[in-house]
């Protein structure tokens, strides 16, 4: 669900990639029934840029928001929306235009007060406020009736939703949408107490929300401390609390191998240490799958990419697999398409660009250009803390001179600002990853590249494409809306909208005393299913 803009060479995180190999099998979490409550689970982090669910848009805050705040909805383990904060899965009209959602009798905030569906529609409502300058309302909230003219500040409310009464909310949306309640599932729509808000610019510090863990302590830049709600309405974390350490001394391995830490993301560092079966690393592999996609993207307004041949030619000029093989160790998986494999809709079928640099010349020549020598200045953006460019792009960048003759600087953005404002910073090309906010093929093809998206950084526009996804969207069956999906997507590599590089899979490395910790394909853990034996 989130936006992964922390570091580009994702394997040194919690979300690694892998394909193929000698790999156990999924370690399956653990009933813990029978466990006691109780314990601290430790885990490496870093400080978030806020815990406003209504500011969030990157991966490093949301793996906190999730746990502190909750929604009406939720996702489900079968990659469904589930009722979270409703009672139910709402009732839906006829035309698919209004949904009326009942909420769980009972619901409170960490601080005891009761939860009604006037604090739901308080929290969207802040949410497109333009003074709050969310950055994820319109994409996540768009639909509902009203909330554009909210954002563009011509009302002070949401006109498509409805208070019945204490329990009873109703939402209508513009238009039929496939995809309406697995949005629902995003942060963006989580609730916050207003007056909670009411306390200042920096509530956001102790916030007062509904998911199953609250803020214990924060200290910026050491670490923040999570602990159990007691309050939580579903059933209550089985752990007293959870310690994020911010590690700026040594490496997480380290941490775990002395027992400081009880998981951390597998790294290509260490391999050989935990494919080895006679290793205790490799018992303590954890294997899942991740909706997640890291690419290229081109500035189609910017030359020379407003040229598609030059996109299809930097395509073409990548030797992908032999890039997986040195760098991830052939512990990635070469995407030729934006949606990955779990994805619901994904293209098995679908053709991609294919390594050949003999074409890539041809197209340069075919260009406005013709030729490499008179392509402008290039420059490749990414969002990062420190530490360089990396071997990842430092590839790309060797094989695009290397088989095109072309320079290409590589430009680094503090995740602050990119987190802010990253189209404003993007260059000529830009590295990005995506995880899936929500199991939904709309969340990649038309958040990432419908045009005047929020997230279409590079200004991708194919009248064609547009058509297709709008289609999709509005085609309430499944099997048709997918078929439709496909159709724009293979338009879109055809059309080289982005370089595709790799998908993912979590790969992590987990003590034989935590018991329950999984993570999600959207990349999210359930921290409050998690249970410590005694070690």
């Amino acid at each position: 669900m989130k936006k992964i803009m922390y570091g580009f060479l994702a394997l040194v995180l919690v979300t690694a990639l892998i394909v193929s190999g000698c790999i156990p099998k999924p370690r399956p979490p653990t009933t813990t029934t029978s466990i006691a409550a109780g314990g601290t689970l430790n885990l490496t982090g870093i400080d978030p840029l806020t815990l406003d669910p209504a500011k969030m848009n990157e991966a490093g805050s949301a793996s906190y928001v999730v746990q502190i705040f909750s929604g009406l909805l939720k996702m489900g383990d079968n990659l469904e929306p589930a009722p979270d904060i409703a009672e139910n899965m709402p009732e839906i009209s006829a035309d698919g235009l209004t949904y009326t959602f009942h909420l769980r009798q009972g619901v409170k905030f960490h601080d005891g007060k009761t939860l009604t569906a006037s604090d739901i529609k308080y929290s969207w409502e802040r949410a497109a406020n333009p003074a709050t300058k969310s950055p994820t309302a319109g994409t996540y909230l768009g639909d509902i009736v009203g909330v554009k003219d909210e954002l563009a500040g011509k009302s002070s409310q949401i006109s498509g939703v409805k208070v019945v009464d204490e329990n009873t909310l109703q939402v209508a949306v513009d238009s039929p949408k496939s995809y309406f309640l697995y949005k629902l599932t995003y942060p963006a729509t989580f609730i916050v107490d207003k007056d909670n808000v009411n306390r200042g610019a920096n509530w956001s510090n102790q916030p007062n929300g509904t998911g199953p863990f609250k803020v214990k302590e924060w200290k910026p830049e050491v670490s923040l401390t999570l602990e159990n709600n007691n309050l939580y309405y579903a059933e209550k974390p089985k752990l007293n609390q959870v310690k994020f350490q911010y590690n700026n001394t040594s490496g997480d391995m380290d941490l775990y191998e002395t027992g400081q830490i009880d998981l951390t993301g597998a790294s290509t560092l260490y391999y050989d240490k935990i494919m080895d079966r006679s290793e205790p690393f490799y018992a303590e592999l954890y294997v899942s799958p991740n909706l997640s996609v890291e690419y290229i993207g081109f500035n189609s307004r910017q030359p020379p990419f407003d040229d598609v041949n030059i996109r299809r030619a930097f395509n073409m000029a990548i030797d992908k697999d032999k890039m997986i093989n040195l760098i991830y160790r052939d512990m990635a998986q070469k995407a030729n398409g934006i949606l990955p494999p779990g994805m619901p809709g994904y293209n098995q079928n679908l053709v991609g660009l294919a390594y050949d640099v003999n074409q890539a010349k041809a197209l340069i020549a075919a260009s406005k250009y013709g030729d490499a020598t008179r392509l402008p200045p290039i420059s490749l953006t990414f969002s990062g803390e420190g530490g360089g460019a990396g071997p990842l792009l430092q590839a790309l960048v060797f094989q695009w001179k290397q088989n095109l003759g072309v320079e290409v600087k590589i430009r680094q953005v503090e995740p602050e600002i990119a987190a802010a404002n990253f189209a404003a910073e993007v260059d000529q090309l830009y590295y990005f990853s995506w995880i899936a906010d929500y199991p939904h093929p709309q969340d990649f093809l038309d958040i990432l590249f419908h045009s005047g998206s929020t997230y279409n950084y590079g200004q991708y526009s194919n009248p064609q494409v547009d058509s297709l996804i709008q289609k999709a969207n509005q085609t309430l069956n499944r099997e048709q809306s997918f078929l439709l999906y496909q159709e724009a997507e293979q338009k879109m590599v055809d059309d080289a909208a982005c370089l595709p590089l790799t998908f993912g899979k979590n790969y992590l490395l987990i003590q034989p005393y935590v018991q329950g910790y999984a993570i999600n394909p959207l990349g999210f853990a359930t921290l409050d299913k998690v249970s410590i034996l005694p070690h």
